[in-house]
């Protein structure tokens, strides 16, 4: 079976995780342009536990979220690239805005965002509390960041770097 699943085969893991005695640790993101920060974020949370979910924001939930011209790489890319960390062991993509239902459907025993959110802001927090789990929030590293890439690529290889918030034009 391969690293990135569907949903259904994703809970029946996460069933079979829970009956094991493993912990399982789930997160979601973008993950446009992976980046050494995106590995080391990946690599902590895999760390709080014994099995990582990662939940990747398709394409359409992407350009709602960032607005035209993203993501630059299409979810199927995303998704195997994220998959093909050590730290990641199975990967699932998600449409809407926030995976809140994808959460509150496999209730994981730790719930992790990045330091850029507040526990109160992260969603799926209070049914993850609820079942007995808890939320973590990892430290960011400095300097890294998809919207850093973007301004530098366009610095580099032509165009003014985006204002912050303005769409990217594909």
């Amino acid at each position: 079976m391969g690293r990135v699943i569907g949903e259904d085969a994703l809970a029946a893991e996460r069933d079979e995780a829970r009956r094991a005695g493993r912990t399982v640790v789930f997160t979601n993101g973008c993950f446009d342009l992976l980046h050494e920060g995106h590995a080391a974020y990946l690599a902590e949370a895999r760390a709080l536990g014994d099995f990582l979910i990662v939940a990747v924001n398709t394409d359409r939930s992407v350009e709602r979220l960032k607005g035209p011209g993203r993501p630059i790489v299409p979810e199927a890319d995303r998704a195997a690239l994220v998959a093909a960390l050590a730290a990641v062991d199975r990967v699932v993509l998600f449409d809407e805005d926030t995976p809140q239902r994808l959460i509150a459907r496999l209730l994981p025993d730790v719930l992790v965002k990045g330091g850029d959110y507040h526990p109160s802001q992260v969603v799926g927090a209070p049914e993850v509390e609820a079942a007995g789990g808890r939320v973590v929030i990892v430290p960011l590293l400095e300097g890294r960041s998809t919207s850093g890439l973007i301004s530098l690529i366009l610095k580099r290889f032509g165009g003014p770097p985006p204002s912050p918030g303005e769409p990217i034009s594909r």
